[in-house]
């Protein structure tokens, strides 16, 4: 596949009029966001009424008729500013589930709403208190009762749930000890929240970042079967269309964080004059520094490669899964040099440095284990006996 690299006008003028709305949130309103552990509606509130939460929706259904590269370049541009595209994100990347795999009734009646910022589906229900990342043992029941699924059991890590109207939700239709293939038997509901009253309850989970999330409990749930995205029991592989974009909208984050990190650092590194001299002009401030960068070009290539085969069609599993790996380490490494250069100062609030160095932790063990996509490269990329 011959993969471009280089920005298009058009994604020019993307990034550039979201570096224009990010500017209008400056780091006192992330820090202030930041010290509530509140939702920043406000900024949410504005990528949505721009249009940018809409780019992956078709022209017909009122959204921008983007590319999964328009998107990343988008979040990337968010977090690169000094925001972060979190608590947001899920709209892009559930597209890649229901864009693929919804039905022309699915799409009408809930695409133009969404493009038009009147509804929103940010909520993503998987992940299990007792599965953890095997996603084939969650244990979240749908039973058929005529044209609808009655919905048991518990999802945890559900964020955005308070601010979402949908949840896109992985179930089991068929129990796990009654299929063939542990990936058989999974189906994947959207869930109107505004319908679903006392059926579902919330506990929110208290993070050490600003990131809205939580442990949602379900009891007698009813979702219409006209609600249930694709074929009963090949859910598997829907979700999986949507964790590609997922991972690669992540890495593009984390990308957005790591450079946000070498911004700030080689500037104060020019600046800080310690013993006569910047202390940029030290090696061990300048090579962690460069070192960081040149991981995050790298990442940021590998990133732009796994975009280019989901939007040509394809499922760039090593790819995306590649990406999102390399971009956690670059950024986790930029973090780091990026405190070891401001030093005492990387702890004051002010600076920010501590705000993104604990935002920095998380992409190494979310949304999916580092160590799980080297498993996954080992086993399923080089062939090499199962770990797990």
């Amino acid at each position: 596949m011959d993969v471009d690299f280089e920005l298009t006008d058009d994604q020019r003028a993307i990034r550039d009029a979201v570096a224009e709305l990010c500017s209008r949130f400056p780091s006192e309103y992330w820090r202030e966001r930041d010290s509530k552990l509140e939702y920043p509606v406000e900024f949410v509130d504005a990528l949505g009424k721009a249009g940018w939460l809409s780019v992956l929706i078709p022209e017909e259904y009122g959204g921008g008729g983007g590319t999964v590269a328009d998107a990343a370049l988008i979040l990337e541009t968010i977090n690169r500013s000094g925001g972060t595209g979190v608590p947001a994100h899920a709209q892009m990347y559930t597209m890649g589930t229901v864009l693929r795999h919804g039905n022309d009734e699915q799409k009408r009646r809930l695409l133009p709403q969404i493009a038009a910022n009147t509804l929103r589906l940010q909520a993503f229900g998987v992940t299990e208190p007792d599965a953890g990342s095997d996603t084939t043992r969650i244990r979240t029941f749908a039973a058929r009762e005529g044209d609808h699924y009655v919905v048991n059991g518990a999802k945890i890590w559900t964020s955005r749930f308070q601010h979402s109207d949908y949840m896109l939700l992985l179930t089991r239709t068929t129990r796990y000890e009654d299929v063939e293939k542990k990936t058989d038997g999974l189906s994947v509901l959207l869930v109107d929240l505004r319908e679903a009253g006392d059926a579902i309850s919330v506990r929110p989970i208290r993070t050490m970042t600003s990131h809205e999330t939580n442990e949602v409990r379900i009891e007698n749930l009813r979702v219409p079967v006209q609600n249930r995205i694709g074929e009963e029991g090949k859910g598997f592989r829907y979700i999986l269309s949507g964790l590609n974009v997922e991972r690669i909208l992540v890495a593009s984050e984390v990308l957005g964080d790591g450079f946000w990190f070498i911004d700030r650092a080689t500037e104060y590194a020019r600046e800080r004059v310690v013993f006569g001299r910047p202390i940029g002009q030290n090696q061990g401030v300048q090579f962690p520094l460069a070192q960081a960068y040149a991981d995050l070009e790298a990442a940021s290539l590998m990133r732009w490669k796994a975009a280019a085969k989901f939007d040509a069609g394809e499922q760039p599993g090593f790819e995306a899964n590649a990406a999102k790996l390399l971009a956690s380490k670059a950024n986790w490494a930029a973090a780091n040099a990026a405190m070891d250069t401001f030093g005492g100062y990387g702890l004051a609030e002010e600076f920010d440095i501590e705000r993104k160095f604990r935002e920095a932790r998380l992409p190494m063990v979310a949304p999916v284990n580092n160590n799980l996509i080297l498993a996954y490269i080992g086993h399923q990329v080089l062939r090499l006996p199962k770990s797990y």
